[in-house]
């Protein structure tokens, strides 16, 4: 497929820069991390507050409670391809990017529509027309963290010697959805896609990296024929910070380790980002962070920021979990960290819910959101990552020094900038469609043949969507044309303005 290099923010094919395979001796890469970013989220949404009220639920319990106001959500007429689908097309085409200078594309996800076909070999249909088959890769399935364990494989085959130098793209996205009930309220739906290369504006940091797995039953989805996931919430909000435990006090050993910083605290980074099932449980999280720097302080000082923390000296980190008097202390003792380096990171979960593998990093966009272009060079934002089941990683990424005008980090700050259009033009569903609405999902989940019901109306101009599962449970796409508006991509209005209608099957 042809893309257009205008406003392209990337080399394009003609560019000395571009990376057209090794040469002899080709240069290792440098500053490898996420070169641009493409974000995407359905375009219906279901209020929490009148959700609190439709479910007879005290007033409060989801947008306080969970720290919740809206919840995207998808009809039958969007799966987890068609969303992939979608997110990928936009990178490629809003930075001019040729489909022959793709090399690895890895999908995280667990939304799971085969047992065998991975959604990146869905993805390969958009390929066809530049002749590049030869891309590495398939999908990475452990709950959340998916979306995570590919990033790291693409960095990874970017400083390695398999790489031919060409671009690695990571797409990670998921449909979250809860049976009926409490639960039901912590769902949400996005996808995200990254291009991974050298020379990056975001710079993963590959010296220091924390990771804690565990075999555990909180959060699985045994039952195939069915969306819904088997949780035992107690259980997941435990082994979530047990986790993060684990992760920081790795971290912080290794960063001193690396003689980097010789004692790091939450006062180290500009900003913590992390999974965010719920928003609440984000806050409790730097809390928490907090508590492991405060144990592990030799000489806390009781006059300062741990100011009437004596009786909590010898508590033991394992026996806090649901221990409310610890929990509440720490958040009002982190409050000022909380609202300066995580809280601009939940613009989107608060908007979007839970969006299982894209979810830490759509933090990391509404916190770059947030902040001033000028602000930005040479921040250091530490992230953590976690999947049920389980598998969790802390990691961090630093900005470039370069923001100058027509700097990457000028342009993946400005394309960023549509997000806000596009959560104000979604659709409001009341509860009772938003319910009517699962229960379709629900009753069609799997069914073959089949065809949506679902309007497409209110699709995004340029949505991918399914039109048909045939009889041998193989899926049909067509592409919905775009706007002149289209969220201000331009290769994509020049793309559509041909009036061409695209299909793909899966």
């Amino acid at each position: 497929m042809p893309a257009s290099t205008s406003s392209s923010n990337l080399p394009s094919s003609s560019s000395s820069e571009c990376f057209t395979g090794p040469a002899p001796a080709m240069k290792l890469p440098q500053d490898v991390g996420i070169c641009a970013v493409e974000f995407y989220f359905p375009s219906l949404y279901v209020d929490q507050s009148e959700l609190e009220m439709y479910d007879g639920v005290s007033s409060g319990k989801y947008t306080i409670g969970l720290g919740q106001s809206c919840m995207s959500f998808c009809s039958d007429r969007e799966d987890i391809n068609s969303m992939c689908l979608t997110v990928f097309q936009r990178l490629m085409e809003a930075n001019g990017i040729s489909y022959s200078q793709v090399g690895r594309l890895e999908v995280g996800t667990e939304t799971l529509l085969d047992k065998s076909k991975s959604v990146k070999t869905v993805l390969m249909s958009l390929f066809e027309e530049s002749g590049n088959s030869s891309v590495e890769g398939v999908d990475t399935t452990n709950a959340c963290y998916g979306g995570t364990a590919a990033l790291i494989n693409a960095v990874n085959w970017i400083e390695s010697s398999s790489w031919d130098g060409r671009y690695a793209v990571v797409v990670a996205g998921d449909i979250a959805v809860y049976a009926s009930g409490n639960a039901r309220s912590t769902g949400g739906a996005a996808a995200i896609a990254m291009l991974i290369g050298p020379n990056a504006p975001l710079i993963l940091d590959q010296r220091v990296r924390a990771t804690h797995m565990q075999h555990v039953y909180d959060f699985y989805k045994p039952d195939m024929s069915s969306e819904y996931p088997t949780v035992d919430g107690k259980l997941s909000i435990q082994c979530y910070q047990h986790a993060l435990d684990k992760c920081y006090q790795e971290y912080t050993r290794k960063v001193q380790q690396q003689h980097l910083i010789e004692n790091f605290t939450v006062a180290s980074a500009n900003a913590f980002v992390f999974h965010s099932p719920y928003c609440k449980l984000v806050q409790k999280s730097l809390a928490r962070l907090v508590l492991n720097d405060f144990l592990r302080d030799p000489n806390p000082d009781f006059n300062g920021l741990y100011n009437g923390l004596e009786e909590f000296r010898k508590i033991e980190l394992e026996s806090t979990y649901f221990n409310k008097q610890v929990e509440s202390t720490f958040v009002k003792c982190s409050e000022k960290a909380f609202l300066q380096k995580t809280k601009p990171s939940l613009f989107l979960a608060n908007r979007i819910g839970n969006m299982y593998t894209p979810s830490v990093y759509s933090c990391l966009l509404s916190y770059i959101m947030h902040q001033s272009l000028a602000d930005l060079p040479g921040q250091r934002i530490v992230l953590f990552s976690y999947g049920s089941g389980l598998a969790s990683s802390m990691f961090s990424l630093h900005i470039t020094q370069d923001n100058s005008s027509g700097s990457s980090l000028e342009k993946l700050y400005h394309s960023i900038s549509g997000i806000r259009t596009r959560l104000e033009s979604r659709v409001k569903f009341s509860p009772k469609e938003f319910e009517e609405t699962l229960q379709l999902r629900e009753k069609t989940h799997h069914i073959a043949p089949y065809v949506p019901i679902g309007s497409t109306d209110h699709l995004y101009p340029g949505t991918w969507y399914l039109t048909e599962v045939d009889d041998k449970h193989r899926r049909k796409y067509a592409q919905k044309p775009a706007s002149p508006l289209c969220d201000g991509h331009a290769n994509m209005e020049q793309h559509m303005a041909q009036g061409s209608q695209k299909t793909a099957t899966a």
